[in-house]
């Protein structure tokens, strides 16, 4: 009978004709525990018998507590996420990890769970038509989850990690030009819609901080407005939010525009109490339903496309009212950060984005005069 290999220990055929190495490993609370690696030969027994030597004899501790990916996901969400994010990003895990991962990944053992099983899911899903940013988004929230288990002890690595994925393009819009957004305010001029466009053009908010503005959150004698609420549909409910990060929380003086915008809607919002009569639900919400109850972020969006439309605005979304905003006060020469704190921006790297991008029409122009100088001098 030939001799084992040198560190090959205790190695033995087994009935299903697979072979079976026995091994001690070092648990989180520093105790010895008998495990056991298979191999389909000898060989390859042996090789993963040195590999988990090798980690013991680093001091690397191995995870003992088996649980299935969709049981650690579902832990995860409940009982460690759950309890400090927002009900709109935990609506998102939750798609995410029912639609994306449970069902390709969810019986695969936590602890066997390889950078190869994550590439291939996010290689599938890109392949089944899934947008870049939804593939990342999918592959951020499986590096999240495993990170936590990487804390707590239930992995010793966090393989997700080791799997890069192809950032998405930042698509920020081109904006209005000055011409193109006096042209929308006077299309929505007529309707109860005003102000909320004179708002989103001037001060950069967004459509959740504007739906969820309140009267309580402005002050009229001191010409200000403390952006405090973010209303939002999730998991099928309308949820009035704080606003996402620090920097979104934000108090804004008002420019006179936007003073007369305001007072105009506080007049036309009394009308409507006084039509509602007892029908009135007082939210104290600045824009309303004409009984007060708050507005559907979507139906604020179905208004915006009909009201571009008319005024020919092409295929600008809502959101690049905020753009506007922010590209106009820095054409007008407003210092970055200024206009950072404007718009909310968590970094400035986003404020310049945006900027970078509605100037490449003047990038344009000025390399079509310096063409047409370098062709006249040629």
């Amino acid at each position: 009978m030939a001799r084992r290999a040198n560190g090959e220990g205790s190695i033995f055929p087994r009935k299903d004709g697979r072979f079976q190495a026995a091994y001690y490993v070092l648990t989180p609370d520093g105790h010895r525990k008998r495990k056991y690696v298979y191999g389909r030969t000898r060989d390859e027994c042996h090789a993963k018998l040195v590999d988990m030597q090798a980690k013991t004899a680093q001091g690397i501790p191995l995870a003992v507590k088996t649980w299935t990916l969709e049981r650690y996901l579902g832990y995860w969400l409940r009982d460690v996420v759950g309890r400090n994010r927002r009900a709109s990003t935990l609506a998102g895990y939750e798609t995410v990890i029912r639609v994306h991962l449970v069902p390709a990944l969810g019986s695969k053992r936590l602890d066997r769970l390889t950078p190869r099983d994550v590439r291939t899911l996010l290689n599938a899903k890109k392949r089944s038509g899934l947008s870049v940013r939804m593939v990342q988004y999918v592959h951020a929230v499986l590096r999240n989850a495993l990170q936590n288990a990487v804390r707590e002890e239930l992995l010793v690595r966090n393989v997700a990690k080791l799997v890069q994925v192809e950032s998405p393009d930042y698509n920020v819009g081109s904006g209005l030009s000055p011409a193109q957004a006096r042209k929308l305010l006077a299309t929505v001029r007529p309707t109860r819609w005003h102000a909320v466009y004179v708002l989103a053009l001037t001060l950069g908010l967004r459509r959740g901080e504007l739906l969820g503005l309140r009267w309580s959150d402005i002050d009229l004698s001191k010409q200000c407005l403390t952006v405090r609420h973010n209303l939002v549909r999730a998991s099928g409910k309308l949820l009035d939010q704080a606003p996402k990060t620090r920097k979104s929380r934000r108090t804004l003086p008002l420019p006179q525009p936007v003073i007369t915008a305001l007072r105009e809607q506080r007049t036309r919002q009394a009308e409507d109490r006084l039509r509602a009569g007892s029908s009135w639900v007082d939210n104290g919400l600045v824009f309303a339903t004409a009984v007060g109850t708050p507005i559907e972020p979507r139906n604020l969006t179905r208004h915006f496309y009909s009201v571009r439309d008319r005024a020919g605005l092409g295929s600008t979304r809502f959101h690049d009212l905020r753009h506007t905003c922010v590209t106009l006060l820095l054409d007008l020469g407003t210092p970055p950060h200024i206009v950072q704190a404007i718009a909310g921006h968590s970094h400035i790297d986003v404020t310049m984005t945006i900027y970078a991008h509605a100037a490449l029409d003047e990038q344009a122009a000025a390399l079509r005069k310096l063409g047409d100088a370098l062709g006249q001098d040629g």
